[in-house]
């Protein structure tokens, strides 16, 4: 049976509500901080008062912390500065700093090795690691702010939020900025990211070996890639935006070995490479805009069986670039294909779609993709001459990728707003296994049309 969204946001209150403590606990000051957590009872709600408490804490049993003010909690340079192995316990309104700097320890300013857990409205700086996952499942991570150790080099420096080995988590407006990556998932199924805020970094958003995971609303803008989505199936990805990733090997999004994905009405626009592919197949792009950037899509020829459809492709310096002959990909679905805006046929009857196949990759295009430094000829008169000289007299046979049904419009971009039907696409409309509720806290973000409001301030011509 399904259930109505009212019902899980009785759900979500039931369980957030302080009736669930077996008391209240108001911490004075005086005494260690650790000694008065240690000696709460279980269930007990604990507030903090504004004041800076040096010293890390280890939280052992189900409490709710909550601080008034904004208190600092301080470690002490070496480990996590809190961490947290009891299930069911908030965290709330704290400023977290000064964890250790061991990689491999896992050093952070949260580090969360137990699941149900509530993580909100926390600033997190001068930290290795922002938030850690640890074998941690159902967990909820929300409204926290976490900022990196910008003096030391990317490689040295720990994710945002990591998530490692675990399940049903979700993370959700959340900022990061300044870390290695903003968001790194590996091993960790049925992630729900939506409506965070990532810049200022490597990779915005990363997976690695993770299935099964849906991001919605999110902005990844200014980094070295927006995301690396690699070895993973089944990703859902909906009305995010990728902007501005530039630099070396930069791109909006990178699909390594990716299969079973949909990619729905996307900005990706100003990148160095908008979609990369390598040993992706089996995934549908549809309704996206990719715009602006040098190369829209590159792709290895053992990228196969990737649709696209309804797409707007918009003054992209170059199309597609092809490593290999050919990809297979399907540039049309049910006879309706994507809008080029460098397409040059006509519609003599008037039913929106070409009359006259877009051949999406010219000689040029096709020498760029074995060879990537000819792109510094792009527009020089020898490249348009070539180009002109293939199309009039086809004597050097390049690929077959052709969009046989191109739109002669832009497809108009879809609703931003975050509805009833996008919570049932994104399997999110009812409990999930265990009974937590993912929909409510979506349900209660005032989230639609801010990537709208986004892009028009940093977005190309066209979204004003």
């Amino acid at each position: 049976m399904r259930r109505s969204p009212a019902y899980g946001l009785l759900l979500f209150l039931l369980a957030c509500s302080p009736a669930i403590s077996k008391g209240q606990h108001s911490f004075s000051g005086l005494g260690a901080l650790q000694v008065l957590l240690d000696s709460a009872k279980r269930g007990e709600v604990v507030t903090i008062p504004p004041g800076v408490y040096t010293g890390n804490l280890l939280i052992s049993k189900t409490l709710i912390l909550r601080g008034i003010g904004t208190p600092t909690i301080r470690g002490d340079g070496r480990g996590s500065c809190i961490t947290i192995v009891a299930d069911s316990c908030v965290l709330d309104g704290f400023i977290i700093e000064n964890s250790g700097r061991m990689l491999v320890n896992e050093d952070a300013g949260i580090l969360v090795k137990s699941s149900h857990n509530s993580i909100l409205n926390n600033v997190l700086r001068d930290v290795l690691f922002g938030i850690y996952l640890y074998s941690a499942d159902f967990n909820m991570i929300a409204h926290n702010r976490v900022v990196g150790r910008h003096e030391l080099q990317v490689g040295e420096r720990g994710s945002g939020i990591h998530i490692w080995n675990s399940r049903y988590n979700s993370l959700v407006k959340n900022r990061i900025l300044q870390a290695r990556d903003g968001i790194y998932i590996q091993n960790a199924n049925h992630t729900l990211i939506i409506g965070n805020e990532v810049s200022d970094l490597r990779y915005g958003l990363h997976y690695m070996y993770a299935d099964s995971n849906q991001f919605l609303y999110n902005k990844f803008y200014d980094n070295v890639a927006g995301a690396a989505i690699m070895y993973s199936t089944g990703i859902l990805m909906r009305h995010n935006a990728f902007i501005h990733n530039r630099g070396f090997a930069s791109y909006g999004i990178l699909f390594q070995d990716c299969h079973g994905m949909l990619a729905d009405s996307n900005a990706i626009s100003d990148n160095v490479t908008g979609l990369f592919f390598e040993a992706s197949t089996d995934n549908i792009f549809r309704h996206n805009i990719i715009a602006r950037n040098d190369v829209a899509l590159q792709m290895f020829q053992n990228s196969v069986n990737n649709t696209f459809t309804e797409n707007n492709f918009i003054d992209n310096l170059s199309p597609v670039t092809i490593v290999g002959k050919r990809t297979g990909s399907q540039w049309n679905r049910d006879g309706v294909g994507n809008y080029w805006s460098n397409y040059d046929g006509y519609d003599l009857d008037g039913d929106g779609i070409g009359d006259v196949p877009m051949k999406i990759q010219n000689v040029f295009n096709y020498l760029e993709g074995s060879y990537p430094s000819v792109r510094l000829y792009l527009y020089s008169p020898s490249s348009q001459a070539l180009a002109f000289a293939a199309k009039a007299f086809p004597i050097v046979s390049i690929n077959q990728e052709l969009d046989s049904h191109p739109l002669i419009k832009p497809v108009p971009l879809r609703s931003l707003e975050f509805n009833a039907s996008d919570m049932v696409a994104a399997g999110i409309s009812g409990p999930t296994p265990n009974g937590a509720w993912w929909g409510v806290p979506i349900g209660g973000l005032c989230v639609g049309g801010f990537l709208f409001t986004w892009l028009s301030k940093r977005g190309p011509r066209w979204f004003k």
